[in-house]
């Protein structure tokens, strides 16, 4: 079996892993959930506690949206097919905005509610019994969706964050109601509908976030800096590479990155070796990042022409002289054809990338006349926001 091989069923044996702690993780919230809201119901029914029974409410949601992390987790990790061969991780994306959508939609039947009850509002009847059933509630919602959050952010699960936040939040929403009691006990006045309508608001609120969120995930976000920083490294390391550019990776769940990168060697380097050192760099970058190349681009830096080297001196200073170009590579000069070619790098910050491409053209054109120019607009889609 080759390398490649070996660490593509190392990668596949983590995925398994990994998919059991968040089915593990998502069973001891629903547990948890159906049982808070068990409690939280009568006590809300037999209290006349509007605030108390939207709470159980959101418990139920909560148990829900575990539900969906488990089955969206199973049904991402299928294998890679014909028709999907990138295979199915972004499923976890679409679970997180359904979970999302839950959230949301709670939030607004809570507001609904709540306004009911500002229009006719009803008397509470706390117990003693039944504020410390609540207290035991926000105990354990706090300690849930720090451990929830706390697995989705090791195993990078975005559902799993996602009802770690709910969960935090809704220990938030039963300590209120707590302080509502307290005001209720001491002073004789009722703000069960109001705080009612601001936990209905946050939950909101907090739905809209989460879908914002994925949704740009979903979209494709930039690959993260530290991580091409660290893929570029690694690609550089190698004795022969002269620089590594045009990083893109293309995100198919989480951890999961196929890419294509360029790197720029000697012209001196014969295809077989060139072979060689494209299946090392593959592997490297597989093992230590797991990312899989799909693609090694070569440029062919020119070490036997002096004036070849001038000249990228040259052209290298016209172009220090624009704020916005972040980097020139692939530069090769051919005397016989007459011919000049080399990418740059221009920033999302320029107000017009397209009027300061034509102009770097202009400038180099006037220094070399007598030559056709190859110049390609590049994009660095890892550059920092």
């Amino acid at each position: 079996m080759s390398d490649i091989k070996k660490s593509k069923v190392k990668d596949k044996n983590e995925n398994m892993s990994r998919d059991k702690v968040i089915v593990r993780t998502s069973i001891i919230g629903i547990l948890a959930n159906v049982f808070l809201a068990a409690f939280k119901a009568f006590v809300g029914m037999t209290s006349n506690s509007i605030a108390i029974v939207m709470d159980a409410v959101n418990n139920l949601s909560d148990a829900a949206s575990s539900v969906i992390t488990i089955v969206g987790t199973k049904l991402a990790g299928k294998a890679p097919d014909k028709k999907h061969p990138f295979g199915y991780g972004r499923i976890e994306y679409l679970s997180a905005m359904v979970i999302s959508l839950i959230v949301l939609y709670a939030g607004f039947t809570a507001f609904v509610e709540s306004v009911k009850k500002i229009i006719t509002p009803d008397t509470p009847d706390y117990s003693a019994a039944a504020l410390i059933i609540v207290a035991v509630a926000v105990v354990v919602k706090i300690a849930l969706g720090r451990y929830v959050k706390h697995i989705g952010k090791k195993v990078n699960s975005d559902s799993l964050i996602n009802s770690g936040e709910d969960a935090t939040l809704d220990s938030v929403i039963s300590a209120s109601t707590l302080v509502a009691a307290g005001i209720y006990l001491i002073f004789h006045v009722s703000l069960e509908a109001w705080l009612g309508a601001v936990i209905a608001a946050v939950i909101i609120k907090s739905g809209i976030e989460m879908i914002r969120d994925t949704l740009s995930k979903i979209l494709g976000e930039r690959a993260d800096s530290e991580l091409a920083k660290d893929i570029k490294e690694t690609v550089t390391a190698f004795p022969e590479v002269i620089g590594a550019y045009d990083l893109v990776l293309h995100n198919y769940g989480p951890d999961s990155f196929n890419g294509s990168i360029h790197i720029e060697v000697p012209d001196t380097l014969s295809v077989d070796a060139l072979d060689c050192l494209n299946r090392r760099i593959m592997l490297e970058v597989l093992q230590k990042h797991n990312v899989l190349l799909t693609a090694v681009g070569v440029y062919s830096f020119n070490t036997k022409d002096p004036d070849s080297i001038a000249a990228k001196e040259r052209i290298m200073n016209i172009i220090k002289g624009e704020p916005h170009i972040l980097q020139m590579h692939g530069f090769y000069l051919d005397k016989e054809k007459k011919s000049i070619r080399f990418d740059i790098v221009i920033s999302f910050d320029a107000k017009d990338r397209s009027a300061l491409y034509h102009r770097i053209i202009e400038k180099v054109q006037n220094e070399y006349p007598d030559y056709s120019l190859q110049i390609a607009m590049d994009t660095d889609f890892t550059e920092d926001i």
